[in-house]
């Protein structure tokens, strides 16, 4: 039963993990860009719901939508402003931008808010339910967090295979030139993806904290990093392959704490990492593509 309890826990944070990873993966297979500034929106989205609550008083739910609007106006102006002018740029360019924007994001958070950690109050209580005459406990913000990330999947999966929108989102991430040819407004397919992403953001970041209670200005820094590990664990650049990397990376990353070490639980994930990539460079379900030159 232990055993079975450190699994759902980490299928849980795994689910944290797969939902910002599917914004890293969709911001990549379409803009081929690495939007490092996304686990700060995590971050910005915690703070939403947490004021939501906090001082307006308002329900969990409420400040969930409020945390998903910001965060996707948020995410639309951050790639107006910061990516958009850099389209023709360097890939380092690129870079050098999204770690700019994330730490503005982080000192704007330290200088509106302060460094003092915030207790997060979670949007599904305290209620846990018992299994096995009570040998089981999980979690209602387990469930929650578990079923969250798989309608969450289904509803991607359904976007980009049937509506429009979604049809001109794969076809941008095949050739973006070609696409534009073709009538596709390119921008507008960027922008709706970047405001996708940063909703998927805000959704992670209330579900994580809801998890772990305990809010900062870099609440969103290691854990973006894990989630942009998970998508290029699963293959970046695939929705399922966000899915898969994110929930085994969470597994890993709990089984580790609870039976390796609490303090290596980091390096084994990573370390697992890179002997994936060894066998399999383009993550296990990313697909090996050759570039023409």
């Amino acid at each position: 039963m232990i055993f079975l309890s450190h699994l759902i826990n980490g299928m849980s944070l795994g689910s944290v993990y797969a939902i910002i990873a599917l914004g890293y993966t969709m911001v990549y297979g379409i803009a081929r860009m690495l939007n490092f500034a996304h686990g700060d929106v995590i971050m910005i989205g915690g703070y939403v719901s947490f004021f939501a609550a906090a001082s307006w008083g308002l329900p969990p739910m409420a400040g969930l939508l409020l945390a998903v609007v910001v965060c996707t106006v948020l995410g639309v102006t951050i790639e107006r402003l910061a990516y958009k002018p850099l389209r023709q740029a360097t890939s380092l360019a690129v870079l050098i931008t999204a770690i700019g924007v994330s730490y503005f994001l982080q000192n704007t958070a330290q200088l509106l808010w302060t460094s003092n950690p915030k207790v997060f109050t979670s949007i599904a209580g305290n209620a846990n339910f018992q299994f096995f005459d009570g040998g089981l406990i999980v979690s209602l913000i387990a469930i929650v967090t578990m079923s969250a990330c798989l309608i969450i999947m289904a509803a991607l999966t359904w976007l980009t295979v049937k509506t429009k929108i979604g049809k001109a989102m794969r076809a941008c991430s095949e050739d973006k030139a070609a696409s534009q040819l073709m009538g596709i407004n390119v921008d507008l397919v960027i922008s709706v993806t970047f405001a996708i992403g940063a909703a998927l953001a805000a959704v992670a970041g209330v579900l994580l904290c809801s998890m772990y209670p305990t809010l900062t200005p870099t609440t969103g820094a290691m854990p973006g990093i894990k989630a942009f590990t998970a998508a290029v664990f699963g293959g970046i650049g695939s929705i399922p392959g966000a899915l898969l990397g994110g929930v085994l990376l969470g597994i890993i990353e709990i089984l580790g704490k609870a039976y390796i070490s609490t303090q290596l639980s980091d390096a084994i994930v990573f370390s697992v990492l890179i002997i994936i990539l060894l066998v399999k460079p383009a993550g296990l379900l990313g697909r090996r593509t050759i570039e023409k030159v």
